[in-house]
């Protein structure tokens, strides 16, 4: 599984050479889609219930499963997520980043401050990961953090974090807010996603009737979303989708 995850980390490190103004998102799925078969692996997503493309690129105010085509053109102050779930060896490695296209200076202080914000929120959950803790503990340090910004921003409850390993998507569930003390324990020796999805605005979601995959924020603000595959060690845990380069 580590190598697996490997695979995923190398590509996202990778990808961010190719998101410029410009730039289709399908080239990036062509892109993704060549790296990972190079690696030995095969993209997760492509065909996944029905999914037609090998990673998932959301821009702007689509949340996630934004599908990848060649009329989908980025351009200077978007930004965009990448997520890319890669499958070696009988295993799935899953993680997502966040981009500026043009460059952090090219985008608005909104959009700086919201990508900023999601990433740590998602570094303090990954805190909470240790054995003898529960899952809602996650959820909790998400949303604790998220109030505390007074920024007004929602915090997306449909599409959770998930169990990983063997299937792509397995238990537990991993939902970006909670209670403390509640839910699943967390014991070693357990793999499982935390990737939450922040909005400027409304926690609210529209999911497209055109393609039954696209999720965009209800209100047309900006979504942000960071996320890593996570292993429970004896004594703590382990990110195992880490970069190799240490960009994230």
């Amino acid at each position: 599984m580590r190598e697996a995850c490997r695979v995923t980390a190398t590509i996202l490190d990778e990808v961010e050479a190719v998101i410029r103004p410009g730039i289709s998102t399908e080239e990036i799925n062509t892109f993704v889609h060549r790296r990972t078969a190079e690696m030995g692996a095969i993209p997760s997503p492509l065909n996944y219930k029905g999914f037609p493309k090998s990673v998932c690129v959301s821009p702007n105010d689509v949340i996630c499963h934004g599908i990848p085509a060649p009329f989908v053109i980025l351009k200077e102050g978007d930004i965009v997520n990448v997520d890319v779930t890669s499958f070696k060896n009988g295993f799935h490695g899953d993680s997502s980043r966040m981009f500026f296209v043009g460059g952090e200076d090219a985008c608005s202080q909104e959009a700086r401050d919201l990508v900023h914000t999601t990433r740590e929120a998602l570094m303090l959950a990954i805190r909470e990961v240790r054995p003898g803790k529960r899952i809602g503990d996650i959820g909790a340090a998400i949303q604790e953090f998220i109030k505390g910004t007074k920024r007004g921003y929602g915090i997306v409850r449909e599409y959770t974090g998930h169990g990983l390993g063997r299937e792509f998507h397995e238990a537990p569930q991993v939902v970006h807010v909670g209670k403390r003390g509640t839910g699943d324990l967390i014991r070693p020796g357990m793999t499982f996603t935390i990737e939450p999805m922040i909005n400027v605005g409304s926690p609210k979601t529209a999911l497209s009737k055109v393609d039954g995959w696209t999720v965009r924020t209800a209100d047309g603000q900006l979504s942000a979303q960071w996320e890593h595959t996570v292993l429970v060690t004896e004594s703590g845990h382990e990110v195992m989708t880490a970069s190799p380069k240490g960009l994230f």
